[in-house]
C-alpha cells in the first residue's frame, strides 16, 4: 500500500506540473521530469526509485511508443526509409567521434572513451514522440524520418555495443545470462523484423478479427495490448529496445479496421498512470553527487550530446533533400537519449566497461540532454508549424 500512496502522490503532482508547463508554453513532459527531480534523491529525497516504479516506467514507455505507432503511417515510413537510414548513420558517427575524442581529452582511456561515444550514439525517441503528438507532427515527413531513424540507430547502437563488449574480452552481450555472438544477435534481429512484417501484414489483422468475435468486454483492446506487450518482449529478447517492438505493434494494429477504437481506449490507459511515471522515472534517476567535482566534464558532454545529434542528424537530413528548417526539426527530434542511453550505460557498468564514477556522470549527462531535447524540438516546431502539414499518403 505504500506504493499505492506514492503512485497517488506522483500522479497528482505530474497532472498539475503538466498543466502549468502547458500554461507556460513548456512541453508537459518537462514538468513531469522536474517532479521526479524535485521529489527524488536529487533534491527532497521523498521518493526513491524502486522495482514497482521502474515497472510502471517500463510499461509507460512501451505504451507511449505503441500509441506513437498507432498514429504513424507505414506507407509514409517506407517512403522515408532511405533518408531515415542516412540520418541515423550521421547521427551515430558524430557522437562516437566527437564525444569519444572529448572523453580522451578528459583523460579517459581510449577504450572507455570510445564506449562513451557509443552510449550517446543511441536515440530514445519516446520523448520526441510525446512532443510531436502535442504539435500533431507525427504524420509528417519530418516525423516519419525521426521515427525511422530512431529505429535504425537503435540497431546500429546494438551492433556497436556488441562489438565493444566482444573486444573487451567479456562474455559478450548477455541475453538471459547466456553468451550471444554478434552474428547471432544480428540474425535474431533480422528474424524479428521479418516476423514484424508478418505481424503487420497478416497476424495482427487475424488476431484483431478473432478478438471482435469473443464474448468478452473490451476484447479488441485486450488483444491490441497482447500484441503490444508481446512484440515489446520479443524485441527486448533479441537485444533491441522494447519500445521498438511496441512501436511496430502500434503500426500493425493501425492497419486494421480497429485503429480509432484502440487509440481511444489506449490513450486513457497510458496517460492515466503509466506514461507520467516514465517521465518521473527519468527525474528520479538524477543525482547531483558528481556535479561539483566534475562540472566541466558534465557541461561539455551535455553540450556535445545535444550538438552531435542536432548537427549530425540535421546534416543527414539536409543531404537527403530536406530544407534547412526540416533538417533542424529532425536533428532536434533525435537529441533525446532517455531509456536507450540508460540501457547502454547500464550494460557498460555490468560488463566492466565503465567505472561506477563514470557511470554516474554519464547518467547525469543523459538526463540533462534528455531534458534539453523537448525544448529544442518545441522551438523547432513552433515557428513554422504550418510548414509541417501532413504529406500526401
Amino acid at each position: 500500500m505504500n506504493f499505492i500512496g506514492t503512485l497517488c502522490f506522483l500522479l497528482v503532482l505530474t497532472t498539475f506540473a503538466g498543466h502549468f508547463s502547458n500554461r507556460m508554453g513548456i512541453p508537459s513532459v518537462i514538468g513531469q521530469i522536474l517532479v521526479g527531480i524535485v521529489v527524488g534523491p536529487a533534491i527532497l529525497n521523498w521518493v526513491q526509485p524502486n522495482q514497482l516504479l521502474n515497472l510502471f516506467s517500463d510499461i509507460g514507455v512501451i505504451m507511449l511508443m505503441f500509441i506513437g505507432g498507432l498514429e504513424s503511417n507505414l506507407t509514409l515510413l517506407r517512403r522515408f526509409f532511405k533518408p531515415a537510414i542516412i540520418v541515423a548513420l550521421c547521427g551515430v558517427i558524430m557522437p562516437v567521434v566527437f564525444m569519444g575524442s572529448a572523453a580522451v581529452a578528459f583523460h579517459f582511456s581510449v577504450f572507455e572513451a570510445t564506449y562513451i561515444g557509443v552510449i550517446f550514439s543511441a536515440t530514445s525517441v519516446s520523448i520526441s514522440v510525446a512532443v510531436l503528438r502535442d504539435y500533431h507532427a507525427l504524420d509528417t515527413s519530418e516525423g516519419a524520418t525521426i521515427l525511422g531513424a530512431a529505429v535504425a540507430d537503435d540497431i546500429v547502437g546494438v551492433i556497436l555495443l556488441s562489438v565493444m563488449i566482444s573486444l573487451m574480452g567479456t562474455q559478450g552481450l548477455k541475453t538471459s545470462g547466456q553468451h550471444t555472438s554478434i552474428a547471432l544477435i544480428l540474425l535474431e534481429q533480422v528474424a524479428f523484423f521479418g516476423g514484424t512484417y508478418l505481424v503487420v501484414r497478416w497476424i495482427a489483422p487475424y488476431l484483431m478479427g478473432i478478438s471482435e468475435k469473443l464474448l468478452m468486454n473490451s476484447s479488441v483492446t485486450i488483444m491490441s495490448m497482447v500484441i503490444c506487450l508481446g512484440m515489446a518482449w520479443v524485441a527486448d529478447a533479441v537485444g533491441l529496445s522494447g519500445a521498438v517492438g511496441a512501436f511496430f505493434a502500434g503500426i500493425a494494429v493501425a492497419h486494421t479496421p480497429y485503429r480509432e477504437v484502440i487509440e481511444a481506449h489506449m490513450e486513457p490507459i497510458g496517460y492515466a498512470a503509466f506514461i507520467p511515471l516514465f517521465f518521473v522515472g527519468i527525474g528520479l534517476s538524477m543525482s547531483f553527487r558528481y556535479l561539483g567535482q566534475s562540472l566541466g566534464l558534465i557541461v561539455v558532454m551535455t553540450i556535445l550530446a545535444c550538438l552531435t545529434k542536432l548537427l549530425g542528424c540535421g546534416l543527414g537530413a539536409r543531404l537527403t533533400g530536406f530544407s534547412w528548417h526540416s533538417s533542424y526539426v529532425i536533428g532536434s527530434g533525435m537529441i533525446s537519449r532517455g531509456e536507450m542511453g540508460m540501457i547502454t550505460v547500464q550494460i557498460g557498468l555490468q560488463s566492466g566497461l565503465l567505472s561506477n564514477a563514470t557511470y554516474s556522470k554519464m547518467v547525469l549527462v543523459i538526463i540533462l540532454a534528455t531534458m534539453v531535447a523537448p525544448f529544442m524540438l518545441k522551438q523547432a516546431l513552433k515557428p513554422n508549424k504550418k510548414a509541417l502539414a501532413p504529406v500526401n499518403k
